[in-house]
């Protein structure tokens, strides 16, 4: 079963710490509106993003895709992508595809928040 995708941005600690809630399936259909909810973030306030992945059902290739030509992008400007509420074979993919070099990732949203 596919689940759908949904992507919303939200605002923590009194509206400075940018989280991209993420749910359903990261594919290539999701790359837009990935990078669009990333760009609609205004400047000043991409020094640090999460994504937050605890509704995040599927991952495949060019999802993957997706996220590291976001870090990309973060790490052009200075910002940095945190990632937060992965599952064990998520966080597993992206220690073997490397990203774990790149990102740091936290257990839970709650755990990245506090880490302010």
């Amino acid at each position: 079963m596919i689940e759908e995708f949904k992507i919303r941005l939200g605002y923590e600690m009194g509206g400075v710490l940018p989280v991209i809630h993420i749910s359903g399936e990261i594919t290539s259909e999701a790359e837009e509106e990935i990078v669009q909810s990333y760009d609609s973030i205004p400047q000043d306030k991409r020094v640090r993003v999460i994504l937050n992945f605890s509704e995040t059902s599927y991952i495949n290739s060019a999802g993957i895709a997706t996220l590291i030509s976001l870090i990309t992008k973060s790490s052009e400007s200075q910002g940095k992508i945190e990632f937060a509420g992965l599952n064990s074979h998520f966080r597993k993919v992206m220690d073997i595809v490397g990203l774990t070099d790149f990102v740091l990732i936290h257990d839970s949203l709650h755990s990245a928040i506090s880490q302010a």
